[in-house]
């Protein structure tokens, strides 16, 4: 198998469940900020020039849901996805709110110039999101909270698995949009500990990832 990642971006997810499940893979590395996925060679592998892409065998898949899917289905033991039917609902109900919601609430702010031209409409796209997104934040830590009263090691359930590397990644990129994620109690705790997981903190290193990257103005 082989992983395309950018160090930081929602590939972050799959490269977890990759050094979770301990088979070998090939992580390549996509610089986005250096327009690499727009090369015709990536752009060969995946027409969308986005990340994740993985490629297991001779099938290319995109889209990061498909390939979390992808990956419970090949490695069933490490129970990324929950087994009983309506904590497999609540699990995928969760991960397409992060995916579908989250995380483009976080692209308008980091990429405003896909959704606007003039300085002005970017710096309100930048300001009116990063509102947007603190609520997200919060919403992610009661979630995070309720899983902690239940008894839940992780946020589906016994398991490690995609909710909590995507949690870990929304967290992160709080502080790039200017949000201490510091200020959600029990997220930043559960982010901590989820950062020291052998596999994770492998991926971590892989991507030189700086947990907090918030700065006070």
């Amino acid at each position: 198998m082989k992983l395309y990642f950018s160090p930081g971006a929602c590939s972050f997810v799959p490269h977890t469940l990759l050094e979770t499940a301990g088979e070998p893979f090939e992580p390549v590395l996509v610089k986005l900020h250096k327009g690499e996925n727009f090369s015709p060679e990536y752009k060969a592998i995946n027409p969308r020039s986005q990340v994740p892409v993985l490629v297991d065998g001779d099938q290319v898949i995109t889209q990061i849901v498909a390939i979390v899917g992808h990956l419970a289905d090949r490695f069933p033991q490490c129970g990324f996805i929950p087994r009983d039917p309506l904590a497999r609902t609540r699990m995928l109900e969760t991960l397409a709110w992060m995916n579908n919601t989250v995380h483009p609430t976080f692209t308008h702010i980091f990429m405003p110039q896909k959704f606007a031209d003039s300085d002005a409409a970017k710096a309100e796209l930048k300001a009116f999101n990063t509102r947007l997104y603190r609520g997200h934040l919060a919403e992610l830590d009661a979630l995070v909270a309720r899983a902690q009263a239940q008894g839940k090691p992780y946020l589906a359930g016994d398991n490690f698995g995609p909710l909590d590397a995507y949690a870990l990644t929304l967290a992160r990129w709080g502080g790039i949009a200017g949000i201490d994620p510091t200020a959600f109690a029990a997220t930043w705790a559960f982010v901590q500990r989820i950062a020291a997981l052998p596999p994770v903190a492998r991926a971590i290193e892989r991507e030189r990832l700086q947990l907090n990257l918030f700065k006070p103005a």
